[in-house]
């Protein structure tokens, strides 16, 4: 059974200059938040759900997704987690729309699936699915979308690229259109918080940054934050670099907080 997770009022204030905002750029304000290993590592490897949050920073988290109208995750985190996605802090006002980029379809979201059944219960909300266009009309999203709109969640079929990925500005624009979302919190996995980082372009989105340090190793081969390096049209690289850092120890792990905006 899911529990209701209390968070002090004193380590909450601190955390206010690094909630979201309305942003004048016309696009929603992105928050990127995750726990990594003291090697950079979110889990020990793909589709290996590792647990790194303590109790009081796992509170935490989901106190920040109440800002946020919207959480977002790939859908190799769907798949291994099987994440509720939803607030379950002590006295939540509103629950954020939950997002899954899923361009090929690889989520079997069903009835039995944990944001389903914390939908049904009212503790949360039910997911919108990013889909390749390409995918849009394939017979296992169409009977797909159709148990998600009973509930209230859906498809969304947008373009992908050369590669087959989504652009971040097209992500954006289209959930700001289709959904009126103003703010997302990016929780992962390494391939979606990496595609952000690694480009000039996609990091001018990102406003705030929240990260759980865990006092642990957990090795190669694990799933990193290290995004690629990526010059400029002057063959120039300049690592970004966060502002406005503050550290906050919670129990054994510590929360580094910080400003990405250009």
């Amino acid at each position: 059974m899911s529990t209701i997770l209390p968070f002090p009022g004193h380590l909450a204030t601190q955390f206010e200059p690094y909630l979201p905002f309305t942003t004048t750029d016309g696009f929603p304000s992105l928050t990127l938040t995750f726990a990594t290993s003291l090697d950079s590592a979110l889990s020990l490897g793909p589709g290996i759900q590792t647990q790194l949050s303590g109790p009081l920073t796992k509170a935490m988290t989901h106190y920040i997704r109440t800002f946020h109208s919207a959480i977002l995750v790939g859908a190799s985190t769907a798949i291994s987690d099987d994440p509720g996605l939803n607030s379950r802090i002590e006295g939540a006002k509103r629950q954020p729309i939950p997002i899954v980029l899923d361009p090929n379809a690889r989520w079997e979201i069903t009835e039995s699936s944990r944001v389903i059944q914390t939908a049904k219960q009212g503790k949360g909300r039910a997911p919108f699915i990013l889909v390749s266009s390409n995918r849009w009309d394939d017979d296992i999203v169409v009977e797909r979308k159709k148990m998600l709109q009973k509930y209230g969640g859906g498809y969304i079929g947008i373009a992908v690229d050369d590669s087959g990925r989504f652009k971040w500005e097209t992500i954006l624009s289209k959930l700001k259109e289709e959904l009126g979302i103003e703010s997302i919190m990016v929780e992962g996995g390494g391939n979606v918080i990496n595609s952000i980082l690694e480009d000039e372009e996609n990091r001018r989105f990102v406003h705030n940054v929240i990260v759980t340090i865990a006092p642990t190793w957990l090795g190669k081969g694990g799933v990193v934050v290290s995004p690629e390096r990526k010059s400029n049209v002057k063959g120039e690289y300049t690592p970004p670099r966060l502002k406005e850092v503050k550290w906050i120890p919670m129990d054994e792990d510590v929360v580094l907080c910080g400003k990405l905006y250009t």
